[in-house]
């Protein structure tokens, strides 16, 4: 059976899943081989509540770029405590940063996109590889609705950059849904949201948005660009 084909048949199976009974079964179907990639957002946190209360057996990670919020390290501790579960944390490779630094400057990134590409490439692209190397399925929290360029995402997709399943377990989940489980459950989240950090990223290249804007206009707001830093790319 071809891949195509295989895809096609986990995206039936998975179309009318919840989120919970689709984690629950990616986990039995690729057993050890299935992981979660968290940036701590309001997405990744549901999606961390639904894994660590079913108790399923999914590696939760983290990439800590060097140069994310405060309050985004502070979440990352009590989202531990609260679920009594280990997040993984990559770094990026010292040595890349040092050299990224010393060609293009402390915040080079601001200069053109392709300087912002090669530090996110840097700081959060090479480490995600060494994180889903050797596994099968790596779970992710985007949802259709969180800007065009992922409104025609599936559930299930092939990541062809990173050679995995793709799983999007809350692909047709609306803000309002999410922000309401997030209320109902008590899921700890990141302070900033209330004060219009809508997407948060690293510290310098996220800002609140404005009453109006997309929801990742915050993101490397000085550019006109996908907004996407290369960990999504098809």
């Amino acid at each position: 059976m071809s891949q195509k084909q295989n895809l096609f048949d986990l995206e039936a199976q998975f179309q009318s899943l919840s989120a919970d009974a689709g984690l629950a079964l990616i986990a039995e179907l690729f057993p050890g081989k299935v992981v979660f990639s968290t940036s701590l957002g309001q997405e990744d946190q549901v999606i961390t509540q639904l894994i660590a209360t079913q108790n399923l057996p999914i590696q939760i990670f983290s990439l800590d770029t060097g140069r994310l919020f405060p309050e985004t390290l502070e979440l990352l501790a009590r989202t531990e405590s609260k679920y009594k579960t280990q997040i993984k944390v990559y770094y990026p490779e010292t040595a890349s940063v040092e050299k990224w630094v010393a060609d293009k400057g402390i915040n080079g990134f601001y200069e053109s996109v392709e300087n912002r590409k090669s530090c996110c490439y840097v700081r959060k692209v090479e480490p995600l590889k060494r994180a889903l190397a050797g596994n099968a399925v790596w779970v992710t929290g985007l949802r259709a609705e969180q800007s065009a360029n992922r409104s025609d995402m599936k559930r299930i997709e092939w990541d062809e950059a990173n050679q995995i399943i793709k799983y999007n377990p809350l692909l047709d989940w609306t803000f309002d849904q999410m922000i309401t489980y997030i209320e109902e459950q008590r899921i700890p989240y990141n302070p900033l949201h209330d004060q219009g950090f809508i997407s948060i990223g690293c510290a310098p290249c996220t800002r609140a948005i404005l009453p109006g804007e997309d929801a990742r206009a915050g993101r490397w707001w000085w550019e006109d660009s996908k907004k996407e830093c290369g960990l999504h790319a098809k």
